[in-house]
């Protein structure tokens, strides 16, 4: 397997005392499903935002296919952000504006300042916004304004605007946090169908560990800033859950006894 993402030694502190991230060590392949999982307040946000330099590491080194993230300059940045479509918890879409030309902000990366601030896209591009919307169930929802849409059909128009970009790349940060769980089985049924089908890498957070169980190639564990647990979601154990949850671990794995998916 083609080794995507690398991480190797990477932290993350804020003033003297804060420390998000503390020496996180994993690598990512080509084509693979990973989710990401711990309590709130783990690092998981951080994670993902240090991965894009949303924020910058404290230190560490994050190598994403070829390149070294950190050292990257302005410009490179920009180009290096193509390659990965970011999925947020609360979908960050303009409201005011259609379905449609939410999609197509995703090309804003390869557009000049103007071009982007005139709304300037080529046809081709168009074709492939509406294609993916078609993909995604939101074939009658195109001209819409985003206000007008559910949850989940607002999470769905957040993954065809990441995937209009063309990413090697998915970071998703706790897409199915705010959903119902019929809405959110469908946002994690499209985002494996994404992996499987067009061989596309997803690296999602989630503080559910049943869908984490049912959905991932690969699952790392969080804490404290720390990676407590790597491994194939078919053999995590009990123990390990109360390591990468503490007290809250308790309800989580009664629930997962309850759904089934678990395999203790």
């Amino acid at each position: 397997m083609t080794k995507l993402l690398e991480l190797q030694g990477v932290s993350k502190t804020y003033g003297k005392n804060t420390v998000a991230l503390s020496e996180i060590n994993f690598s990512v392949n080509e084509g693979e499903f990973v989710s990401v999982i711990g309590p709130s307040g783990a690092g998981k946000s951080t994670l993902l935002r240090c991965i894009n330099r949303m924020i910058d590491s404290t230190s560490g080194e994050i190598n994403f296919d070829g390149q070294a993230v950190q050292k990257l300059n302005k410009k490179a940045l920009r180009q290096f952000r193509t390659k990965i479509g970011m999925i947020f918890q609360h979908y960050n879409l303009v409201d005011r504006l259609t379905v449609f030309e939410n999609v197509l902000h995703g090309r804003l990366g390869y557009k000049s300042t103007l071009a982007g601030a005139f709304g300037f896209y080529t046809d081709e591009e168009k074709r492939q916004a509406l294609e993916l919307l078609s993909i995604l169930g939101l074939e009658s929802q195109v001209y819409k304004r985003c206000d007008q849409l559910s949850g989940g059909q607002k999470q769905r128009v957040g993954i065809a605007r990441a995937l209009v970009q063309k990413p090697k790349l998915l970071l998703c940060d706790e897409p199915i946090a705010s959903l119902d769980p019929n809405a959110s089985k469908v946002i994690m049924d499209y985002l494996q169908t994404i992996c499987k089908s067009m061989g596309i890498t997803v690296m999602v957070n989630l503080h559910q560990v049943d869908v984490a169980l049912k959905y991932s190639d690969r699952v790392i564990g969080i804490s404290k800033g720390e990676v407590v647990y790597q491994g194939d979601p078919r053999f995590m154990k009990e123990e390990e859950i109360h390591h990468i949850y503490g007290s809250e671990a308790g309800e989580l794995i009664f629930n997962l006894s309850e759904e089934s998916h678990y395999v203790g």
